[in-house]
């Protein structure tokens, strides 16, 4: 038996965490080492461990993501000047396999500002 991501221990409840959003297919959290000024995790309730492992199935999900993540950024004071990321694979610096989109705000980025 694999076991259990950090995320889908918060989803267990197994592990406290403070939700800033939640609906029925995903929540968003606060990075525990943020990258910028506004760093927040939209983390999907399904556990996909990265975004190669994802289905055909899973595009409405994908895309809900997507969606969610401008209105989670909006609502925690971003506006619309956000970078999202995704990492899939450790080599990519995934280091929780759990598929989650990096929002990150509040401070002019350039290609280097965060290294990547």
């Amino acid at each position: 038996m694999t076991e259990k991501s950090i995320f889908t221990r918060i989803i267990d409840g197994e592990i406290p965490s403070d939700i800033l959003y939640e609906d029925e297919h995903c929540f968003a959290i606060k990075d525990i080492a943020p990258k910028a000024p506004t760093h927040l995790l939209l983390i999907p309730k399904k556990p996909i461990p990265k975004l190669i492992n994802a289905e055909q199935a899973d595009q409405a999900l994908l895309g809900h993501l997507m969606l969610t993540a401008s209105k989670v950024a909006q609502a925690a004071g971003i506006g619309d000047a956000f970078r999202l990321i995704v990492n899939s694979g450790e080599g990519a610096g995934q280091t929780v396999f759990h598929l989650h989109l990096h929002i990150l705000g509040n401070m002019k980025m350039s290609e280097r500002s965060l290294g990547f």
